[in-house]
């Protein structure tokens, strides 16, 4: 069995309010004793994110998984059409396409971004692509100006995986008002959380409708169900964590700014040893504002060691990092013998150098220290 002893320093740690701020906004739930199927808190922290999100169409879901089950249901793409999107991701990215019937496609990545390569996209459209579903990974923005016109061109839509990318700006322009749609995760471990929670942002508001139906189980009304759907509702502690952490998430961004900073700093300059540019070059005045959501470091033939052989280094020191993403969700056992993740080799290799260093906004500066000094050597 493995214990997390109390000097550990784990790869994240959940945001969280005060206390009793949390037990002051759950209070009046003793006495309505509504606690979930969209109830005042929900309702709140709906307009809440819709303002700080700068969008006008937002439904709240269970989860971030189930944000992209509901709307790639609710765009009604043809069933078993094809979807252009990434291997380097989170399981659920490709396990949503699946799992509506569709087909997902892999296209390889950018080696400096991680996100998905716009120069590689055009070549896998065929007559059955119906969508692309590109993957903000750590917080760094896909080239939408490039998707945007790809995806016009061939009549497809377009749904943005920004589960990594609460809050972020590209261009000007929030992340939530890319694309025809966009999935946020607001789970634990995100920039922002409600314990467990997500989101869905979308340009055609007669979606809302539609997703609010699919998410509760495909109810119309008492007696009429038109759609096959599951339970994706956001419970009301849920919500009211969320209203509890919004107040602060600005103040905890800025506080992840400062631990990328000490990070930068410390790892700087050691051979073999690739920090994320979109960290260490002026692209955030240029092209995106940055949520500091994770701390991604490539570890080249130039380093000292294998990526497996520090990340076992830095847990003999009780220091949890990640091999984020590794594997590659096109080689995954459940895929076994349906995709070829050599057919994405940039993804693959970069699969097995990186990993992402223990990120949250209470990380100390001296542990930060720390753990460059171990990667240093």
């Amino acid at each position: 069995m493995n214990l997390i002893l109390s000097k550990d320093i784990l790869v994240t740690r959940s945001s969280m309010p005060d206390f009793d701020e949390y037990t002051n906004e759950i209070k009046e739930l003793w006495d309505s004793h509504w606690l979930t199927n969209h109830g005042v808190k929900a309702r709140e922290l709906k307009e809440q994110l819709k303002k700080y999100l700068q969008t006008d169409n937002l439904e709240l879901t269970v989860n971030g998984h189930m944000a992209l089950e509901l709307i790639l249901t609710a765009l009604k793409l043809p069933a078993g059409s094809e979807v252009i999107t990434t291997p380097f991701t989170f399981v659920s990215t490709t396990h949503s396409i699946v799992r509506c019937g569709l087909k997902p496609v892999f296209c390889d990545i950018n080696p400096d971004t991680y996100t998905i390569d716009v120069d590689k996209i055009e070549s896998l459209i065929t007559d059955k692509t119906s969508a692309i579903l590109p993957v903000h990974v750590y917080g760094n923005i896909c080239d939408d100006d490039a998707i945007s016109k790809i995806a016009s061109k061939h009549g497809l839509k377009v749904i943005y995986d920004a589960a990594h990318a609460f809050g972020v700006n590209y261009k000007g322009t929030p992340v939530s008002c890319l694309g025809d749609a966009s999935i946020f995760s607001f789970h634990a471990t995100k920039v922002y959380n409600t314990i467990e929670g997500g989101a869905i942002t979308f340009k055609d508001p007669s979606l809302s409708r539609v997703i609010e139906e699919i998410r509760d189980f495909g109810i119309h009304d008492e007696e009429s169900i038109p759609y096959v759907g599951p339970n994706a509702k956001m419970n009301e502690f849920a919500a009211a964590m969320g209203i509890c952490n919004l107040r602060h998430v600005n103040s905890e961004i800025e506080k992840r700014g400062k631990v990328v900073e000490a990070y930068i700093k410390g790892l700087s300059g050691i051979e073999g040893v690739k920090l994320n540019p979109v960290f260490t070059t002026s692209i955030e005045s240029s092209m995106q504002t940055l949520n500091y959501a994770y701390f991604p470091v490539l570890f080249t033939d130039e380093y000292r060691m294998s990526r497996d052989e520090i990340f076992a280094e830095l847990s003999n020191n009780g220091i949890k990092s990640r091999k984020y993403f590794y594997p590659l969700t096109n080689e995954i056992e459940a895929y076994k013998g349906i995709f070829d993740s050599g057919s994405t080799p940039i993804a693959l290799d970069i699969s097995k150098r990186v990993l992402t260093l223990p990120m949250y906004a209470d990380l100390e500066i001296s542990d930060v220290e720390r753990i460059c000094k171990i990667i240093a050597g």
